[in-house]
């Protein structure tokens, strides 16, 4: 992912992908631990956002996107305790590598709407990323619950143990709490200020996708921002 300031876009430039990847989560011992959490939610909102997206009945993408959920939740409570803990950051390393390596993605059409909404954010701001998706995600999924609660409800009960869709909502919203992440777009310490003007254009002109639970429109997305003041 680019930022391009001058066009004010953020987005994917797509190259010639490596053989292979060794992961070793040595590499991730000098990282600072907000940025540990940041990127590890951002493993959890793959995996939350492609099984949102529409797919066939009974889709083994389904289960394995459940698993990565759940095990991601799991690993990011281990490093709360223990922020070296290498075995929880070698599966969240995993985690990561199973969000988007394309398994998840099999038999589908993925949602992608809060990233889309959190990359444009990012273009007109210097917001991190992984923090930017854990103050829109409740808010979007505020929205777009009803229109896919048999979805909601079942990743309410495998990933954090809840009986309603509501629930589960509730739950992934305290969990952001606990791992300290921002809830609120005025704590992503961005040095451009979020103001009403600044989430207008990002609701102008950010990509709308058609294959997540209901289609959004502009006012409905800039409607999620101001929420999340």
């Amino acid at each position: 992912m680019i930022t391009y300031e001058e066009k004010i876009w953020k987005g994917p430039i797509v190259g010639t992908a490596a053989s292979f990847a060794i992961l070793d989560p040595a590499y991730t011992a000098t990282v600072p631990a907000m940025q540990v959490l940041s990127g590890a939610f951002d493993t959890l909102s793959h995996a939350m956002e492609t099984y949102l997206g529409s797919s066939d009945a009974d889709n083994v993408s389904d289960d394995v996107a459940l698993a990565i959920m759940r095990n991601t939740v799991v690993n990011m409570r281990r490093l709360l305790t223990d922020i070296n803990d290498m075995q929880a950051r070698g599966n969240l390393m995993w985690d990561s590598a199973m969000a988007e390596n394309g398994i998840l993605k099999v038999g589908r059409l993925t949602d992608f709407q809060a990233h889309q909404i959190e990359h444009q954010l990012g273009a007109y701001t210097d917001c991190n990323h992984g923090q930017g998706l854990a103050v829109i995600h409740p808010s979007y999924y505020r929205h777009i619950m009803v229109d896919a609660e048999e979805k909601f409800t079942r990743f309410a009960k495998e990933v954090f143990g809840k009986d309603s869709a509501a629930k589960g909502l509730e739950a992934l919203t305290s969990f952001i709490e606990e791992c300290g992440l921002p809830t609120r777009l005025g704590q992503l310490k961005s040095r451009v200020e979020i103001t009403p003007e600044v989430l207008r254009k990002v609701a102008d002109s950010c990509n709308i996708i058609k294959c997540n639970p209901r289609e959004l429109s502009r006012d409905e997305i800039y409607e999620i921002l101001c929420e999340c003041m």
